[in-house]
């Protein structure tokens, strides 16, 4: 039972990251952006977090873990915000290739963490010597103590940061906006045919600029959570490993869905660290084990092709730049 427990603690942890990132993608890919920047933008706003955190904690005599967290979520908003304003600049308004500027975007984001994060080592005096202990309380489990306790249940459900808990609400919330409310079907068309979208009067442009920032900002707070709730406070260069494609691999498993990417994420949470769980596995086999999340991204996307579901298919204008001039 302790064993299980373990795991499917493991399993939530990995799974925010994860969901906050495809989250953001899928209200981007909504638009018919196709953001492979996510990665990069979700070492953006770790590192952001933790300068702002680590900057104010070292220049305040008697530092409030409420400031250094508010500190930390401003800082990390503005720079994946950032992001997401050059991506979109590049691609919306001077319609540059967008599988292009978002693996650039994905190369640069991952060198912009590095490098600050090389910095503030040395800052700190040397490599792990990186903490923001103050600003990561803020970020760790908040709920009742007597709800923690609870057998079994108190650790699975009442023992996370609200970061954890922010990112089923977000999703819900996004699910909610793309569905039920005017603003949100406006999006999907742009995302489905911008020309038709155009000729009704909605503002591509518009749309495509708000859900590519507003995404992206989702997608830097999987960043912010791995650095202060995931790793308390610290860094660590290339740390996130592939946690950023497998976000936007589990926009697929989640058929666009972000209320499915709820449960995606525990799936591949579970997988990515079902190999520690196993006994008596070797390197290789431990490393087929990790190509799990893959290998279910692949084959749902098969099934979902054969079945050709319009609502399971990505926005027929995805990855497209909109030429106006075309319509």
């Amino acid at each position: 039972m302790t064993l299980l427990l373990t795991f499917l603690v493991a399993a939530i942890g990995q799974a925010v990251p994860l969901l906050f990132g495809a989250t953001g993608e899928i209200l981007t890919e909504k638009s018919g952006n196709l953001n492979l920047g996510i990665p990069g933008i979700m070492y953006m706003g770790g590192i952001s977090g933790l300068m702002g955190a680590f900057l104010y904690e070292n220049n305040v005599q008697d530092p409030s873990t409420f400031v250094g967290v508010l500190i930390a979520l401003v800082s990390s908003l503005v720079v994946s915000c950032l992001g997401g304003l050059l991506y979109s600049f590049l691609t919306v308004t001077l319609r540059s290739n967008q599988n292009v500027v978002g693996l650039a975007l994905t190369t640069f984001g991952v060198g912009f963490g590095n490098f600050f994060g090389g910095s503030l080592s040395k800052l700190a005096g040397g490599v792990g010597q990186i903490s923001v202990a103050h600003t990561a309380e803020g970020f760790g489990a908040f709920l009742p103590t007597f709800l923690r306790n609870i057998p079994f249940v108190g650790k699975l459900l009442f023992s996370y940061g609200f970061l954890t808990y922010l990112s089923i609400i977000i999703a819900v919330i996004v699910t909610w906006f793309l569905t039920k409310t005017r603003k949100g079907l406006n999006l999907i068309s742009v995302g489905e045919d911008p020309a038709v979208a155009d000729a009704a009067g909605i503002n591509v442009t518009k749309n495509k600029y708000y859900s590519t920032l507003t995404g992206a900002m989702i997608a830097g707070l999987g960043g912010l959570y791995f650095v202060m709730e995931y790793l308390h406070g610290t860094w660590s260069n290339n740390g996130f490993g592939d946690r950023g494609w497998l976000a936007i691999a589990l926009v697929i498993l989640a058929l666009w869905n972000p209320t499915n990417a709820i449960w995606g994420s525990l799936v591949f949470g579970a997988l990515y660290v079902l190999y520690i769980y196993i006994p008596g596995l070797t390197r290789a086999s431990s490393e087929l084990v990790k190509m799990l999340p893959y290998v279910v991204t692949i084959v749902v996307l098969v099934l979902t092709s054969k079945r050709n579901k319009p609502e399971n298919q990505p926005p027929s204008a995805l990855g497209k730049a909109y030429f106006r001039e075309e319509r």
